[in-house]
Parts: C-alpha cells; structure tokens; sequence
C-alpha cells in the first residue's frame, strides 16, 4: 500500500511536469530505465569521437582542423555531462566503463559505420549531429532533473556540429564535379544509419510506452525520426543532393515525407557487436583506458594529498 501511495504521488510529480531529482523517491524501474539510457547517451558521445578523429591530421585546411579538434573536444565534454548526471543515480562512473567494456552496455550503432572520406565528416555533422538534436531537444524536456540540465548546453553544441557539417557538405556539392559525388556518396552511405539513430518503430519498441509514461523521452521514436526527414530532406535537395530511398515523397494531406522500409536487420546486427567498426571502436577505447590510467592515479593522488594538506592547516 504504502509504494502504491509513493508511485501514484510520483506519477503524479511527472504529470504535473515537476522534474524529478537524486534525493527523491523514485520507482527502481524508473532509475534503472535512466541508468540504461543516459550511460548509453554517454558511451554514444564518447565513442563518436573516435570516427571523426580519424580525420584530424588528414583535414584539408587549418581552419578546418581546428574547428573539428573542438568538436570532439565538445564531445568529450558532453560524455562527462552524462556520465555525471548518470552517477547522481547511484552508480560510479568505473561501473559504466566496466559495462561498456564487458559489451553489456550499448552506444549508438551509426558510430560502428568506418569515415572514408572527409565527405564522411561532413555527412556526420549534418546528419548524425541534426538527428542527435532532434533527440535532444526533445530530452531537455525530461523528467529528469540532472539529465534535463544536461541536454541544455549539450543542445547548444550540438547546433554549431550540425551547421559544420552542412557547411562541408554545401562546399563540396558546390565544389567539382568529384567533390560532389565524394558528398553524394557519403549521403548515401550515412543516410540510413542516421535515421536508425532513432531507434525501432514504436510498435517494437519494448521501452517505449513506459518511458513516455514516466516523461523520461517526451517523443516517440517515430515521431522524431519523421521530424528529422521532413527537416533534412528539404536541405539536402536546396544544395542539390539526392537521397538514397527511391520511396521518399513528400504527402500533401499528411504534411510529411513518406520513405522506404528501413533495414532493420542491419541495425539489430551492428547493436549485437557485428557492424563494420564494433570490435575495432570498442577495442580503442578499452587501449586508451588502460594507457591513460596513469592519469588518473597522479589526479586522485594529488587530490589526496591536497585534502590532507588542508586538514593539517
């Protein structure tokens, strides 16, 4: 009676959108359903930097160099929003490495997908970056206090990456004749990825109702992958690129793109560890850990040391 009495007056904090914070009562499911998705959200942000990395020392121009080290350092920031509004639910942050590591913890799968060209960048901040804001903008309304708190300058970011990426991609499709088909053939190649980003239709979606319920995402996944297309698709052609769905049409009664079926069987395959990139992502991240360990015992010993100098003081 008394977590009936605790759950209903929690439900109704979410109904009357009053966000939820560290110290308050909270269902175990519902932290749970946190602790999956925002150390997810958080792996995602890390693990990304890696595909653009790979063009760092190879970028065409100063300027451009410059403007792609931000961006991963951006999105090294971003992870540590995450990994510490994740903590506030009581987990250490050692725990979601070691997850991530071990492969029971999941990051999104169009990470998993190799940069060919510095097409690929472009298409990456265009497409990846403009369905990651969609998603987030959607999470600053969460339940959730710290998360909520921590979409806020993720969003603000996450704009600039966008517009980087689309710049590319109209220098190039304005560029020669090669440089065009460089940027076609990365939109062709990322297209479908960027839009599984989103994850499984509604209807097959096993987490989906319970966390709309709890307003920890405020939008289905349908609903924001058909408000990425409708907004993407409509660039793309104002600088004179196709997209790779012969299905995709604009409906005048629904006001929407329509477009094909995606390939499900490939986003289950790449989530299960068997994409291009997987073992290679996953196997850099766990080197990079382990090399910088000695970081991160010299900060904690100094850290120590310090505290105890100011006890004695």
């Amino acid at each position: 009676m008394e977590n009936a009495k605790k759950l209903e007056a929690f439900q109704a904090k979410i109904d009357a959108d009053i966000k939820i914070e560290p110290k308050d009562w909270m269902p175990e499911k519902y932290r749970r359903t946190l602790i999956r998705q925002i150390s997810q959200h958080a792996h995602s942000e890390v693990i990304g930097m890696q595909p653009e990395g790979n063009w760092l020392t190879r970028a065409p121009s100063l300027r451009s160099k410059k403007i792609l080290m931000a961006k991963i350092q951006d999105e090294a920031g971003h992870g540590l929003y995450l990994y510490c509004a994740a903590e506030t639910l009581g987990i250490k942050r050692e725990q979601f490495l070691e997850w991530l590591h071990e492969g029971k913890a999941k990051y999104s799968s169009v990470f998993n997908y190799p940069t060919l060209t510095w097409a690929d960048i472009g298409a990456i901040g265009w497409l990846v970056d403009g369905a990651a804001i969609v998603n987030q903008v959607s999470l600053q309304g969460t339940s959730y206090g710290p998360y909520s708190r921590a979409m806020v300058k993720i969003c603000m970011e996450e704009s600039f990456h966008q517009r980087q990426g689309y710049e590319i991609m109209v220098t190039l499709a304005n560029g020669t004749k090669e440089q065009k088909e460089m940027a076609q053939d990365a939109l062709n190649r990322w297209w479908w990825p960027s839009i599984m980003m989103f994850g499984p239709h509604d209807a097959d979606s096993a987490h989906s109702n319970q966390s709309l319920k709890w307003k920890i995402k405020r939008e289905s996944n349908d609903e924001l992958r058909q408000k990425f297309i409708d907004k993407t698709v409509e660039q793309g052609e104002h600088i004179g690129l196709s997209f790779p769905d012969p299905d995709l049409k604009w409906n005048k009664s629904s006001g929407h793109y329509e477009y094909g079926k995606i390939n499900w069987n490939e986003f289950w395959n790449v989530v299960k560890g068997y994409g291009p990139g997987n073992k290679k992502r996953l196997a850099h991240h766990k080197d990079a850990h382990e090399e910088g360990s000695w970081v991160r015992q010299g900060a904690i010993a100094y850290a120590k040391k310090k505290r105890s100098i100011q006890k004695t003081a």
